[in-house]
């Protein structure tokens, strides 16, 4: 019974199906402990050993004496802040810091060959804490110990590698459902037209293969059983049209899945490692943002949505979008504005529309400099909407494929887009009876060429085309 299991193609892509999205879960939650913990331990060195530094350059400058009053004012200024700093003398004894007791023996020794995490009891604390550790010996023989608490990073790892095991488990039973779904889904599919030949064999010769539209494997043998069908019902001499053959399109659910980080995020006492979580969410949006916007090109350049156009003011948008922007423009020490003068109305599809000017604003923010223009005009009887940098530009031998989709240019540039972002500016326009249009800003005041994208609406009426 197991052999016969195995040979077969539907209980083989189950298990192909499974297997995929275990290693994949498996791989993304193993790498995201892996780089949250070299982060963690990078971010935590880089702060002693320049604490480290700071502390020898005083004792270079002033001796034993200003290191102790650096020492006393550096523990002034960092209260709560984890900073462990500790001079210690030939004998052993504390001289200055804020460790109520030292180390292990052999402790010193350790840490002059390599920074370590140890237990330290701080002054004015219960308890133990854990603690990146490094140190330094003074020209007189004294030990400099320069460090900071890392016990709420050692806790929060800890929590994350359980909450990684329980989300690994949680997704041995997606993958299961996942599997089970899709050979679901083949089953499905087959069975149409396992019952459109049950039917004819039956006698019902005028049955069909119900299509669907996909262009599929199961839809070209659904076509090529209909055509046999119709020679073998032409052979009986039965002149039958099928007049209700059923027409209907699978929409394929999208499925998305976004680790549930919200746990660990809200239990983070550190300001690090939540600044990590948020970045691993950020990251699963941006994967749901690519979708999105792929929906988004997909159905403006099929026609959809005209019959939601509805007249807008221009002016008042750009208005509203650059409220929006605002505090993300000025957070990056740049200046916005815009030119939208009132009474400029015409139908558009506003969510659209809104989402290719928020495209546009996106990538002169990302990759632009300087002032950015935000602005709608009149010309020849269209409305052009323009957004204007005075950054590097892009050459004009590059602008065929900045439009193409998932074209990106230089990678030098960075950046975690997907080549998305003028493709759907694009659509959006042919939406509209548009067009797009990239130029340099001869506006620009920096030296720099700039870029200059306007989505230009056309004349045609928005519900001249097929809104099906």
């Amino acid at each position: 019974m197991l052999r016969g299991m195995l040979r077969s193609t539907t209980v083989r892509f189950a298990a192909l199906v499974f297997l995929l999205q275990v290693v994949a879960a498996a791989f993304m939650l193993g790498g995201l402990g892996a780089v949250m913990r070299q982060q963690s331990r990078a971010q935590a060195l880089d702060t002693v050993e320049t604490l480290r530094d700071d502390l020898m350059a005083t004792t270079a400058q002033g001796g034993e004496r200003q290191l102790v009053e650096a020492i006393r004012l550096r523990l002034a200024n960092e209260v709560g802040r984890g900073v462990v700093v500790a001079l210690v003398d030939p004998s052993g004894r504390l001289v200055e810091g804020n460790l109520a007791r030292m180390p292990d023996d052999g402790f010193a020794v350790h840490l002059n060959r390599v920074a370590s995490v140890v237990n330290v009891r701080r002054r004015n604390h219960a308890a133990d804490e854990a603690a990146l550790i490094v140190a330094a010996r003074l020209p007189g023989g004294q030990l400099l110990l320069a460090g900071t608490v890392v016990e709420s990073d050692r806790q929060f790892l800890a929590l994350l590698e359980r909450a990684s095991i329980a989300t690994l488990a949680l997704s041995l039973l997606l993958a299961g459902l996942a599997s089970f779904l899709a050979t679901r889904q083949i089953v499905q599919r087959l069975r149409g037209t396992v019952a459109t030949l049950e039917a004819v064999g039956a006698g019902d010769l005028a049955r069909r293969v119900p299509p669907d539209g996909s262009g599929d494997a199961f839809s070209r043998l659904g076509e090529e059983v209909n055509r046999a069908l119709a020679r073998a019902e032409a052979l009986n001499g039965e002149l039958k049209i099928a007049t209700d053959v059923l027409a209907h399109d699978l929409k394929s659910p999208l499925t998305r899945l976004l680790s549930a980080l919200d746990r660990a995020s809200a239990r983070a006492e550190d300001a690090e490692a939540l600044a990590a979580v948020e970045q691993a969410e950020a990251e699963a949006r941006r994967v749901l943002s690519i979708i999105d916007t792929a929906l988004g090109i997909s159905k403006a350049e099929a026609g959809f949505g005209r019959e939601s156009f509805t007249p807008v003011d221009l002016g008042a948008m750009l208005e509203t979008i650059a409220e929006i922007y605002a505090p993300v423009v000025e957070e990056e020490g740049r200046r916005m504005e815009v030119q939208a003068p009132p009474g400029l109305v015409v139908p558009i599809h506003r969510q659209l529309m809104d989402q290719a000017i928020g495209n546009l604003l996106d990538n002169t923010i990302r990759y632009g400099a300087g002032a950015i223009s935000l602005a709608v005009e009149p010309r020849d009887g269209a409305m052009a909407i323009s957004v204007a940098d005075e950054g590097p530009g892009i050459p004009q031998h590059q602008h065929e494929e900045a439009l193409r989709r998932f074209g990106r240019l230089d990678e030098a540039r960075g950046g975690w887009g997907a080549g998305l972002g003028l493709a759907l500016v694009e659509a959006v326009a042919h939406l509209h009876g548009g067009r797009v249009e990239l130029a340099e800003n001869r506006q620009s005041r920096s030296g720099q060429p700039g870029l200059k994208v306007t989505l230009v609406l056309g004349q045609r009426a928005p519900g001249g085309g097929d809104s099906g």
